[in-house]
């Protein structure tokens, strides 16, 4: 068990650390040949230019003004500089948005840890409990609420405390909430014109054997919403494409990085293998060998491109159409288009950079089969994990440690090594099991079936934090309680055990203090270094980089990474939570993490990251109840602690928190999530209505036309083919439909030649 020796071993670890990696940032971003590392969002954006572009020969690789590194944190008030509203203009809301995330932890925490100290840690510390307990316990147990006797009055001051910090939380998330949904809306109403406000994804179109896929969008669109329906553009299942375009491109590097080679020593042709990563098979001309290959993949590329035209099974059920106005998408995006709730369902478009378009391939009748695999794959994943939590448990139990390898021993009880192995090792180690899990998780996400990135990460997001819930937190409780506590466990009556654990679930705070300091403290300074991102730039820079275009692509800026790093937050909110009352202790070192988070995070936001895609905070209301769902835990895991002290009158008290704070959740998905979810249609129509006024004459359809065209055929010579487009805007027009009971549709679609019977025609047919 940590004591605060052990504690201040870690500390002392993780600060240390965190300066070298703060010092090392300094030095490093300060260097012309790293500017592109650290600065990369600028120049994507056109607004900074390399400074080794011109001075003399060193001065292009090494900075020699010794004055600018006296500056060691002047990015820190840069990065406080920016205002929110500009902030926003050039990062996104998104990115403004999930920064707040931080705020809340410091508006939340900040007051939560000054009363808990003020009041709470006297309370605890003037106590002998634990002393005359047979307790394992360290001198941060005295601080905790394991060290109230049994039955004391001093709960209330708990229980007091429990309400105060309920109450407190969730007025700065009603604040945050309604700050938050006015952000949306005021950017929405704000934004730009951008193709997904005027488009619906149309997904489970039904199968007509006499229609294709596009002829029956446009017949049943033109039918049913005649008014609004501008164009649309089919689905095309081009994985395969997309998978030889990659490759291609993969292989063109290597031309490029083989060519390059030769022009540096034209004396020596440069050589590969054919087999796995070019270590096996036979050896043979490396340029004439890629050649080969791009000329061998072309081919495949022109074979399959004319098989997607002519071959009707590469068209998907599914379709991206688009309306007139955004009042026209939004009352198809947000309502039910036939009796049949399984056909023609349509929802709002991603933009195109957030469509994810390998799973708009995908049947819609086997999504469900698909997510029900993937949550009995979850189940199981949270469960092995087990195994990997416990050995990491097993690491903050010298005794566990010792009995397992006991020719260890006399090195283990070394002060400095017992230190570092319960106060740095289990953090640490914790860290490294994690270090995967999110792409597992990602990948579990595009199997089930989401059509858009954003909707991958909340979804991994969602995952992530269940997994960190169970495995992370209650699996860490629960197994190093169990382990540290065995022999006790073993030398007492049953009814006793509940007792037990209930004054040993408090001390597994030092526990989570150790990685709140991994992983809050260094790895949060490890994020601005950026040390992967500094090695492959400089890598791909001296082997591949022949023109300023190769350098734009060698330039990796990155993204938030909302998958991962949202529910990691949480966990910090979860905990801090749930010891606000219990271990008071714990609480500065979440307040160190989301105060140096934020300042971190808004420079990478500010200089590197650049988003994907932008979702103008669809996030939020996972991110309010997620916090909510930490409240509520922390209400029954502290009447449940109560239960176990003797104050069991206590519970009717407590029983009050978790349905006022259910409520509260309720409250707030009723009042702010629509905004979220919906879009006004007074808001849709005012803005229509002012593009009208100061654009009339804006070709609408030549703008959506190509918004949603397969990335894969933009560019290419065939993108009309690929494409839905005929009628002027304008012209209101009905489509003559090839089905045997409705021939009596007006006007010849697009896709038919043939004539069809005019309007006068049908009336008087009809009256026969």
């Amino acid at each position: 068990m940590a004591t605060i020796q052990d504690i201040g071993v870690s500390a002392a670890i993780n600060i240390l650390s965190a300066i070298t990696f703060l010092l090392a940032f300094a030095f490093l971003r300060l260097q012309p040949i790293n500017d592109r590392v650290y600065f990369p969002k600028w120049y994507l954006k056109g607004a900074r230019e390399s400074p080794s572009h011109g001075g003399a020969f060193v001065r292009k690789f090494v900075n020699l003004d010794m004055r600018s590194y006296l500056k060691v944190l002047s990015w820190m008030p840069a990065a406080l500089k920016m205002p929110e509203d500009e902030l926003i203009s050039h990062a996104g809301l998104d990115s403004a948005v999930y920064l707040r995330i931080y705020l809340i932890g410091l508006k939340i925490f900040a007051p939560i840890t000054v009363l808990a100290f003020v009041i709470l840690v006297p309370v605890n510390w003037t106590n002998n409990t634990l002393q005359s307990s047979k307790v394992q316990h360290s001198d941060i147990d005295k601080l905790s609420i394991s060290n109230i006797p049994v039955g004391s009055k001093r709960f209330v001051a708990h229980l007091t405390m429990a309400y105060v910090f309920t109450f407190w939380t969730c007025y700065v998330l009603l604040r945050e909430y309604e700050i938050v949904a006015k952000m949306r809306l005021r950017f929405l109403a704000s934004e730009k014109r951008r193709p997904d406000q005027f488009t619906v994804l149309v997904r489970n179109i039904p199968p007509d054997p006499d229609e294709s896929i596009g002829e029956l969008v446009e017949h049943f669109f033109l039918v049913n919403h005649p008014d609004n329906y501008l164009t649309h553009q089919v689905v095309y299942n081009a994985n395969k494409l997309d998978k030889l375009v990659k490759e291609k491109k993969k292989m063109q590097n290597w031309l490029d990085y083989y060519q390059l080679k030769y022009e540096r020593n034209a004396s020596k042709r440069p050589t590969t293998k054919t087999g796995f990563l070019g270590c096996f098979g036979s050896t043979v001309d490396a340029i004439e060998y890629y050649t080969s290959e791009i000329e061998r993949i072309e081919k495949e590329e022109i074979e399959e491109r004319q098989k997607i035209m002519k071959d009707p099974k590469s068209v998907v059920p599914a379709a991206f159409v688009s309306f007139r106005s955004r009042w026209g998408a939004a009352v198809c995006a947000q309502t039910q288009q036939t009796s049949n709730p399984t056909v023609w369902l349509t929802e709002w478009a991603p933009e195109p950079r957030d469509v994810y378009w390998d799973n708009l391939s995908i049947p819609f009748v086997y999504l469900t089969v698909r997510r029900l695999i993937i949550a009995v794959a979850f189940f199981f994943l949270n469960f092995f994990y087990v195994i990997p939590i416990a050995f990491v448990q097993s690491l903050a139990n010298i005794e566990g440690i010792e009995k397992a390898v006991p020719f260890l021993t006399p090195l283990i009880e070394m002060s400095a090594i017992k230190s570092f192995i319960q106060g740095f090792l289990p953090g640490i180690a914790l860290k490294i099991f994690l270090i995967l899990l999110p792409s597992i998780l990602m990948f579990m996400s595009k199997v089930e079936g989401l059509t858009s990135v954003s909707s991958l990460e909340r979804r991994s997001a969602f995952k992530y934090y269940i997994f960190l819930f169970f495995n992370v937190f209650l699996g860490s409780i629960i197994a190093g309680s169990a382990l540290e506590q065995l022999k006790t466990f073993l030398h007492q009556s049953a009814n006793q055990i509940p007792r037990t654990i209930g004054e040993a679930i408090p001390m597994k705070a030092t526990f989570f203090i150790t990685y709140v300091m991994v992983d809050g403290w260094a790895g949060v300074a490890g994020e601005i270094l950026r040390l992967k991102p500094l090695i492959i730039f400089h890598l791909k820079n001296f082997f591949l980089v022949k023109t300023e275009k190769d350098r734009e692509e060698a330039m990796d800026p990155g993204s938030i990474g909302f998958d991962s790093s949202e529910p990691q937050i949480q966990l910090y909110f979860l905990l801090g939570l749930v010891y606000a009352v219990v271990t008071p202790f714990l609480l500065p070192f979440i307040l160190v993490f989301f105060g140096f988070a934020y300042v971190v995070y808004r420079h990478q936001i500010i200089n590197v990251y650049k988003q994907e895609y932008e979702s103008a905070a669809a996030f939020w209301p996972s991110v309010n109840g997620r916090i909510i769902v930490a409240l509520i835990v922390s209400q029954f895991l502290l009447l449940g602690l109560l239960s176990t002290k003797g104050a069991g009158q206590s519970t009717p008290v407590l029983l009050v928190l978790p349905v006022v704070t259910f409520y509260f959740y309720k409250y707030c998905k009723n009042r702010y999530e629509p905004a979220f979810v919906e879009y006004p249609l007074q808001e849709a129509m005012r803005k229509d209505t002012l593009e009208r006024a100061r654009e009339p004459g804006f070709d609408l359809k030549s703008y959506l036309m190509p918004a949603y065209i397969h990335p894969v055929f933009k560019g290419d010579e065939d993108d009309e083919k690929f494409s839905v487009s005929d009628e002027p805007e304008g012209e209101q027009v009905l489509v003559a439909t090839k089905r045997q009971s409705r021939r009596n549709t007006p006007v010849p679609s697009k896709y038919n030649g043939s004539e069809s019977p005019s309007m006068p025609e049908i009336v008087n047919d009809q009256r026969l």
